[in-house]
């Protein structure tokens, strides 16, 4: 193994440590799961810097510990629609490194995308009565996921403009 994939392996695993930290100081959490919080930061730079592999991998690890600490599983397909998948998505940021912000939004939009199936099809009992349950869950996840997005646009850029070792991200 060499020095290169060692250094990424042991980044990731910092990275992991550091979202699943930040996971825990939540601004605000809704009722049937979802928090703001700033773990897509720390997941979003090493996708910025590591590239869609490593990216991606940190986030399903990061979906994954997130159930040792807080989990809502009412299927097992909601699981990974919820977890591992919607975290690991964030990576999809990568395929834009170039565009810091359209690689965010894509990353972003992909996690809001499993959250929001997943409220489809497993949380649609909770939707108020004459609510289209497409409505309900954009509504639903977009309270705390927008404002992740917000956070993640302006912190996100100027730190990996900073960083040492940036895959060629700066705009």
């Amino acid at each position: 193994m060499t020095d290169k994939k060692i250094a990424v392996m042991v980044e990731t695993a910092v990275v992991v440590a550091l979202a699943l930290a930040f996971s825990q100081l939540r601004v605000f959490r809704a009722p049937q799961g979802g928090s703001v919080t700033l773990a897509m930061v720390p997941l979003l730079v090493l996708t910025f810097r590591r590239g869609i592999r490593a990216g991606a991998a940190a986030g399903a690890v990061f979906g994954l510990l997130r159930l040792t600490l807080d989990a809502y599983v009412v299927h097992w397909i909601q699981f990974v629609l919820d977890y591992p998948l919607a975290f690991a998505l964030l990576g999809l940021a990568g395929v834009l490194r170039h565009r810091p912000y359209l690689g965010i939004c894509a990353g972003a939009l992909a996690r809001f995308g499993c959250h929001m199936l997943s409220g489809m099809v497993f949380f649609a009992s909770l939707a108020p009565e004459g609510t289209p349950v497409a409505v309900y869950s954009f509504l639903y996840n977009s309270t705390f996921l927008i404002p992740e997005i917000i956070i993640a646009m302006l912190v996100v850029p100027p730190l990996v403009r900073r960083l040492p070792g940036a895959r060629d991200t700066a705009p």
